[in-house]
């Protein structure tokens, strides 16, 4: 499963882009605001570090406007993936856009039927938010596993499914084992993969039995 990781933060970006744990990169005008920078310039410096597909959402709501926002957004760079609502409008605008070559990544999934449609639009992704699901007294993963069905019965379909709004590490974990494509992964909920108390524990005890003997390396 590819990590995609959901932040605007350009530091947080570089760090775990080096250890080899960033396949790709979302943001959205909520994130990007949190930076309070320029929001081409962000985009631009963030597909700068990173080579996989990096988000970057529209924000006209008609398909007309999508469309030429869209356009716009591409010019950044060349692994700039689109990002359009999963609406009417969003996937009239998701096909126009696929069709002249560009990732178009389908937000905002929450149902089954929608995550359909977005493959038959001819999506590169398309996100549903596990977390906002989970919310309201649902189960996100489920989500998930439909899609994951759907898309399987149909090999034609391309689309990946990138699980968004993952908020712990048991959603990452379950997301890998449904067989999900993608996770895209808050920085702290990435972090949080690798600690495990046995394996603190674990150390500590080496590490006193190895000072015991006074050598070193």
């Amino acid at each position: 499963m590819k990590f995609f990781v959901d932040t605007a933060d350009i530091d947080m970006i570089r760090d775990l882009d080096a250890k080899g744990m960033v396949d790709g990169v979302t943001t959205n005008p909520s994130i990007i605001a949190k930076s309070g920078r320029d929001f081409i310039e962000v985009i631009k410096e963030i597909c700068d570090i990173v080579d996989g597909p990096v988000s970057a959402e529209v924000t006209a709501t008609e398909a007309e406007g999508m469309i030429v926002e869209g356009k716009k957004l591409a010019e950044i760079a060349p692994n700039v993936a689109i990002k359009v609502p999963l609406t009417w409008d969003g996937l009239t605008a998701c096909r126009a856009l696929t069709r002249d070559g560009h990732m178009v990544n389908v937000t905002l999934c929450f149902s089954a039927n929608q995550a359909l449609l977005a493959a038959k639009a001819g999506a590169t992704f398309v996100s549903p938010f596990v977390g906002r699901i989970d919310d309201m007294a649902y189960d996100g993963m489920d989500l998930i596993a439909e899609i994951k069905q759907i898309y399987d019965n149909y090999p034609a379909l391309e689309t990946e499914i990138l699980v968004a709004s993952v908020r712990t590490i048991n959603h990452v974990r379950q997301a890998a084992l449904i067989g999900a494509d993608v996770a895209t992964v808050p920085p702290q909920v990435l972090q949080s993969l690798a600690k495990h108390p046995l394996t603190d524990a674990g150390l500590e005890a080496f590490l006193a039995d190895w000072q015991k003997t006074g050598q070193s390396i």
